[in-house]
């Protein structure tokens, strides 16, 4: 019966729905999850995932059904909290706020088949962004201290070639005169190929742990990243994603500056510190220039980029307190603009009603007089015309009556009696 399947599929519908809500109960707190503070930086917030995708990660821990639920739990609440947007959603309305299906993944590509390799790249060259985040084996054998360090001297620059999901080690020795000065880390490529910039903290034990991450920019026919250790606070700036803008600019434009959050460490100590440079290509190896440098040519530059950055993060306070300005007077302008159509609308309405009524003054008269000379015409055409049928009916029997007395005098013409005699010749 037709309603008996309604009232299943309603049924089953509450029953989605009650089980949604369970599992939205039973979600942890994405910042617990991560261990972090709500007040935490993006960097913070970074740091504190890699480190817990590489304890839980499953190339690390074999079958392990927890580990692998705790991976997943930790890769979703990074997804949360590195996203300015789904954040601020969060921290305001919770989880109910967050749509699960649209979560941006980090991907590991060395934990990907070629299939889906292939589809990877295939979506990246389309426009899709696809975020990818270190191969966890590579972090591993960092953090056991399993990789190859080369020495870079500082001024000293050094072109080669990383495979693909693979790292290049390098270490930098500085004294304390350049750590009060500065220091510059930068990466390019000519080639276009895309890496990551890593910059890794000594353990006691001797391994290295991921602190910082950039990863490259394209501009124009270079891919390049840089690492600032200045003395102050230096901020880097995630874009935000192209297709959320795309489908509302005023959210884009207002959430603009959410992606420039404060680097979580600003200078070095002297002693020996640890870059590299990571392949990011779905295919090839990545050809790239390092160069570590020191800040002291660039004092100039630094005092214009601690003013340029100050008078930024004091626009994006200014920019929050306009972007309520601007939601009320906007709120205010289309109800103005649909008043406006409503009234044009009205006075339309009302201007046709009257031009209406002129017109039966003028034009209503006219055909009516039209309308009673044209009845009067075709009754007298119709008294016309039944007199001239009578008319042709009387004619036309005086001709058959003339017609038949003529037939009956040729009739009687005809009929004379002439008797001959056949015997007596003429």
């Amino acid at each position: 019966m037709p309603g008996s399947k309604s009232k299943s599929k309603s049924k089953s519908e509450k029953g989605n729905g009650a089980k949604q809500q369970q599992l939205l109960q039973e979600r942890r707190d994405p910042y617990e999850v991560l261990a972090v503070d709500r007040n935490a930086t993006d960097q913070q917030i970074k740091t504190a995932y890699r480190k817990m995708a590489l304890k839980y990660h499953p190339d690390k821990n074999g079958d392990d059904p927890v580990a692998a639920d705790m991976f997943k739990e930790v890769t979703f609440s990074y997804n949360i909290l590195s996203d300015p947007d789904k954040r601020r959603q969060y921290d305001n309305s919770g989880f109910q706020a967050i749509d699960g299906d649209n979560q941006e993944l980090e991907l590991d590509l060395s934990s990907l088949n070629t299939v889906n390799t292939v589809f990877a790249a295939l979506f990246s060259k389309l426009g899709v962004p696809i975020k990818t985040t270190v191969s966890a084996t590579v972090l591993e054998e960092a953090l056991n201290g399993a990789v190859t360090v080369n020495e870079l001297k500082l001024g000293q620059s050094v072109v080669r070639k990383v495979e693909k999901q693979t790292a290049d080690f390098y270490s930098v020795q500085i004294t304390e005169k350049e750590a009060r000065l500065g220091l510059v880390c930068r990466v390019h490529s000519s080639n276009k190929s895309k890496f990551k910039l890593l910059y890794f903290e000594q353990e006691e034990n001797g391994g290295l742990s991921l602190a910082l991450q950039e990863d490259s920019i394209r501009t124009g026919k270079v891919t390049s990243a840089g690492m600032f250790f200045l003395g102050f606070t230096v901020y880097r700036f995630e874009q935000s994603n192209s297709v959320s803008a795309a489908k509302d600019p005023d959210s884009a434009f207002f959430k603009k500056l959410d992606g420039f959050q404060p680097c979580e460490i600003n200078e070095l100590k002297a002693g020996t510190h640890v870059f590299a440079v990571y392949g990011d290509n779905f295919f090839k190896s990545a050809s790239y220039t390092i160069e570590v440098i020191c800040a002291e040519p660039f004092s100039e530059e630094k005092e214009k980029l601690k003013d340029v950055e100050a008078k930024i993060i004091t626009k994006r306070a200014e920019l929050s307190k306009f972007e309520s300005e601007y939601r009320e007077v906007l709120a205010k302008f289309s109800e103005m603009t649909s008043r406006y159509a409503q009234e044009m609308q009205t006075i339309d309405e009302l201007l046709s009603e009257r031009n209406t009524i002129h017109a039966a003054y003028t034009t209503n008269p006219a055909l009516k007089r039209n309308s009673s000379t044209s009845k009067v015409k075709n009754s007298a055409k119709g008294l016309t015309s039944e007199e001239d049928e009578e008319g042709s009916r009387k004619e036309k029997k005086e001709k058959d009556k003339e017609s038949v007395q003529d037939r009956l005098r040729k009739k009687k013409w005809f009929n004379i009696p002439v008797k001959m005699d056949r015997k007596k010749p003429c």
